[in-house]
């Protein structure tokens, strides 16, 4: 008679089976009663709905969300498509939001189907899903990502609300750099006489100084007899300048964010000081700082560390045992990995508080941070030595978080944007901010992202005059939270202001 580990493991080959080729939701139909119980009592199956099941990983801690906000984006295809066969369309808000490279879970989905039901679907951790019963756009004026119907981004554009031009003022704009010319907006337009909308296109596009697309919008219509007025859908005038011709949708977005939050940032955030640094001084407290700064930066990633045995790592007076657990030996790893890290983040800073532009400072010497981290756990046997080869290829989430950083693809594409934004950058709060901020949003490394991007804050602080600060572990809550809200509401005011207090405190002597 088969064991209860062997019955198991029938079960997981019969769901890994299902789950090849990148599959994510599955149906009660799939699995046989016996099967489906097993794998949800070892928690390798998740319910989301009646009839309708995600894979997921034992979760110890109980409650944990990342599982879903992990499927969510894949499910949702998934499911419609069983629903709807090719008979649905996300709405064009979504559509516009996805074009714009933002994949943050939505809190509701909005569908568009002629077989809506105008009822919500309650999906899990308080999201939901609502396919309302409305015409959507012909499929010449569809794209499909990754499995997902969305309206094309000028089909979109002429759908929205003005509503959404003020409340995703960044998606609003990086979408409509993407159009180079009025003849992909006009023929609805024209053939609809849809002058009000027109009209807010027209100075949409006059917003971000596109302004050949603006006129040829109001020559248009007025050609065949329609009186079209400009009316600015945003809230604010446009500064920034974008590139002349179109660039990637993600790559546009990075910037006009960099643009849109700089001023909250310097609002927020103390100006750098005007007085000069003792270099050695600065170099020696950095040094004093190590034991408490990888202390806290470990413990925040969930390493579970001591000060005496990071202080052994630092002396050369520790080494591995023989009998030591693997979670006790991955997380002296990590420990080890952070001292040798640090030390060449020690090399870059002496480049910075020399006088060099801490942007390609950053941009060159990150990748060797990164490989010092992980280096221990490669030797180790922890960690793959593929695993560091550089910037990520597949996605990675943030645990309960409902932000979903950019896909792979796009990482080539927004480091080296994120590198020249420092390095063109001329407000030391700015840097500090942003740095740390952008880094840990566009999460280019499998793992490390959080400590590799506190390394990088504190290179902005020296660059800026400002003291090395550690952020404690018993604010992480503070912390994520400000960061969750960065990237999912745009607003940098608190991570501005909690890094900001940081500052003062190391500034006013106070022990963190």
């Amino acid at each position: 008679m088969a064991t209860q580990s062997e019955k198991l493991a029938q079960s997981l080959e019969v769901l890994e089976t299902l789950c090849k080729g990148g599959r994510t939701a599955i149906q009660s139909k799939d699995l046989t009663r016996t099967h489906r119980e097993r794998l949800l009592a070892a928690g390798l199956l998740q319910e989301v709905m009646k009839g309708w099941y995600i894979c997921t990983r034992p979760d110890p801690a109980g409650g944990e969300s990342t599982s879903w906000y992990v499927s969510y984006w894949g499910f949702c295809a998934e499911y419609l498509s069983v629903r709807f066969g090719e008979d649905w369309c996300l709405s064009p808000e979504q559509s516009l939001l996805l074009q714009a490279g933002n994949r943050t879970i939505p809190q509701q989905l909005i569908v568009r189907s002629s077989r809506g039901s105008n009822s919500l679907v309650s999906l899990p951790y308080e999201t939901t899903l609502l396919p309302v019963r409305s015409a959507f756009p012909q499929k010449s004026d569809q794209t499909v990502l990754d499995g997902l119907r969305v309206y094309s981004i000028a089909a979109a554009l002429i759908a929205v609300s003005p509503d959404f031009f003020r409340s995703h003022e960044t998606d609003a704009r990086a979408t409509l750099a993407q159009v180079t010319s009025a003849s992909e907006i006009l023929p609805p337009l024209l053939e609809r006489g849809q002058t009000t909308i027109a009209g807010r296109l027209a100075g949409a596009f006059k917003n971000i100084k596109r302004m050949r697309v603006s006129e040829d919008i109001i020559k248009a219509m007025q050609t065949v007899g329609h009186d079209v007025r400009i009316n600015d859908p945003f809230s604010n005038e446009f500064t920034a300048t974008l590139p002349p011709s179109p660039s990637r949708p993600h790559v546009n977005r990075l910037r006009l964010m960099w643009m849109d939050m700089r001023e909250d940032v310097i609002a927020h955030f103390p100006p750098a000081p005007d007085h000069p640094i003792d270099i050695p001084a600065y170099m020696r407290s950095v040094e004093e700082t190590y034991v408490t700064d990888a202390y806290h930066s470990l413990s925040i990633e969930g390493y579970q560390v001591s000060k005496e045995l990071i202080e052994r790592i630092r002396l050369n007076e520790w080494a591995p045992d023989e009998n030591v657990t693997d979670l006790r030996e991955r997380n002296a790893m990590a420990a080890k990995g952070y001292w040798q890290a640090f030390q060449r983040v020690q090399m870059s800073l002496r480049r910075v508080l020399d006088g060099e532009n801490p942007g390609p400072v950053a941009e060159e010497d990150h990748g060797d941070w990164y490989r010092e981290l992980f280096a221990p756990s490669v030797s180790a046997g922890i960690v793959k030595a593929a695993d560091l080869a550089g910037y990520r290829n597949g996605p990675v989430f943030i645990r309960q978080s409902r932000y979903v950083p950019p896909r792979s693809e796009a990482v080539r594409d927004l480091m080296p944007t994120f590198f020249n934004l420092l390095a063109e950058e001329t407000n030391a709060s700015v840097r500090v901010v942003m740095g740390h901020f952008v880094f840990v949003n566009i999460h280019p490394y499998m793992d490390g992202n959080g400590r590799i991007g506190r390394f990088l804050m504190n290179l902005m602080h020296a660059a800026g005059g400002y003291p090395w600060v550690v952020i404690p572990v018993e604010r992480r809550g503070e912390y994520m939270e400000a960061l969750e809200t960065a990237s999912i509401v745009g607003d940098v005011v608190p991570l501005s202001r909690f890094l900001a207090g940081l500052v003062s405190g190391m500034e006013s002597g106070r022990v963190v």
